[in-house]
């Protein structure tokens, strides 16, 4: 029998493929190509110069491409049809003993009508898959910009998904390729808009070839757009020093004033405040839309080491503060928006759970910025992400309770605690302990044993989502103050909370839904 070679390539320049594709299209006895009606094939294209008199040359033409068929199983009926009869083809001349070279634009096993012959008959012959360089790889050489550095995130999307779907994937990655444009830019357009992605974005065609070319997307026509080319969004820690800003695009560390270059954008449209929720640390908590949020600001703003979590692109700056001036950092991101800024204030957790949200609504109140627009991106907090690890203890009815006294007298603290306790409601408790509070996490326990029973099961929480995590069941009872620090959350339960021993050595808490009658 023959042997089958799925060969890549490359994405259009002949001297891009690999010595050894050129090798076996030179001495295959047969080589096949995809096309379509018209018979041109871009994978031949490439590789003629390797063709030789006397091979077998098998063009596997699409019965349809984007047109309407009458094939009684629709567009996806003909496909599958063509693509078994292309089998059944090179098959024949498997078991003459002709080794068959299907040629592939890019990589086979990239978007490439190869995997559809590989599918059909790998398992029959015996077969080798030889890479070629991808689209992607060469829109990122022509253009100049890295795909990724660091930890960052490369995701590749076909432009054929809805541009809602796209859109929140694109606002989940770090960089990102959108294959199959074509018909689809509109669409694709419309979801890089969406994510916050546009400015951003590249448009590059046929790249490698005499007929590239490449743009900002935004400035593309969509009636120009074929199907061999992508749009791009290129590694955002790389791309200040490709725009020739090796300090990485001039970031302020004063909250005291703006940056240099901090002024209002002229000719852009007014400025805006969104105050995002980064979730308790784990970057896989981060949401979608806080993400694409955080992509479109011009200025991030915030506590230093939540702006630490967050990677900055060339048009951004950040804008770090002490975590004790909520005020000055709210009327100073107000100030930036009204401007003409696009500021994004961080905080960790969810913002309307004692973090950013309330601060900058409240000082958004002076008249000086009424006509400033502020929304609130939410985040994932952290009594759910303690809750998690643990189980399901919030699976009842429950309230949330912070014992810092700086901002409210200890009297309301102890008057909330007592009335949840006396409820029964399971009660997180944020900022349990710091440095300097250290007995209101002592008085908290001795008030809520008056109404729970010492047996009552306690989840500590310590960095959830971070390096140091640390998640610890207890009871009220057992319950040591001393272990408790400000990064610490506390999940008290009540009567019906229920702490179970697994065989493996773990505890999982759960409160159940039901509560028994009175």
């Amino acid at each position: 029998m023959g042997r089958l070679y799925g060969v890549g390539v490359g994405p259009g320049d002949p001297e891009l493929i690999t010595v050894k594709a050129a090798r076996l299209i030179e001495s295959a006895d047969v080589v096949a190509y995809h096309a379509a009606r018209h018979g041109r094939s871009n994978a031949r294209a490439i590789a003629a110069g390797l063709l030789r008199d006397g091979q077998v040359e098998e063009p596997l033409i699409y019965p349809v491409t984007t047109e309407t068929t009458d094939h009684p199983g629709g567009y996806q009926g003909a496909i599958d049809e063509f693509y078994a009869e292309a089998a059944d083809r090179l098959a024949a001349h498997l078991d003459a003993g002709r080794d068959v070279v299907v040629l592939a634009e890019g990589d086979p096993f990239f978007y490439g009508s190869y995997m559809h012959m590989h599918k059909r008959l790998a398992h029959r012959y015996q077969t080798e898959v030889v890479p070629g360089v991808t689209s992607v790889s060469a829109a990122s050489a022509v253009l100049g910009r890295p795909l990724m550095e660091r930890d960052e995130v490369l995701t590749v999307l076909p432009g054929t998904l809805p541009p809602a779907e796209l859109a929140a994937r694109l606002t989940g990655t770090d960089s990102a390729a959108v294959m199959k444009l074509g018909r689809t830019f509109d669409g694709v357009r419309e979801a890089l808009t969406q994510a916050g992605r546009l400015e951003d974005a590249w448009y590059v065609e046929r790249a490698t070839t005499d007929h590239e070319r490449s743009a900002p997307l935004a400035e593309v026509d969509a009636d120009s757009v074929p199907y061999f080319s992508l749009a791009l969004l290129p590694s955002p820690a790389a791309t200040a020093f490709v725009e020739g800003d090796g300090k990485g695009a001039g970031r302020s560390e004063e909250a005291g004033r703006p940056a240099a270059g901090s002024e209002s954008r002229p000719g852009a449209p007014g400025g805006s405040v969104t105050v995002v929720g980064l979730g308790p640390g784990d970057p896989l908590w981060l949401t979608p839309e806080a993400r694409g949020a955080l992509a479109e600001a011009d200025d991030l703003v915030g506590y230093l080491p939540y702006l630490e979590r967050v990677a900055t692109g060339a048009h951004q700056r950040k804008h770090p503060s002490d975590n004790r001036v909520e005020a000055e950092r709210a009327a100073f991101a107000l100030d930036l928006a009204k401007r003409g800024r696009r500021v994004a204030v961080v905080s960790s957790g969810d913002p309307g759970v004692f973090a950013m949200a309330a601060a900058v609504l409240e000082v958004s109140e002076d008249p000086q910025w009424k006509d400033v627009p502020v929304r609130v991106v939410p985040g994932l907090t952290a009594a759910q992400a303690v809750a998690g690890r643990a189980g399901a203890p919030l699976g009842h009815d429950f309230c949330v309770v912070s014992l810092s006294d700086r901002l409210k007298p200890w009297p309301v603290i102890a008057r909330r605690l007592g009335a949840a306790a006396a409820a029964d409601l399971v009660i997180a408790i944020y900022n349990p302990a710091s440095k300097t509070r250290r007995e209101q996490l002592v008085n908290a326990r001795d008030l809520l044993l008056e109404h729970r029973d010492a047996t009552t099961p306690v989840i500590v929480g310590r960095d959830v989502g971070g390096p140091q995590e640390d998640v610890r069941v207890t009871t009220l009872g057992e319950l040591d103050p001393a272990t408790v620090d400000m990064r610490c959350l506390l999940i008290i339960g009540s009567s019906q909370t229920r702490a179970v021993a697994r065989s493996d050595g773990s505890t999982f808490v759960y409160t159940p839904r039901s509560y028994p009658a009175e």
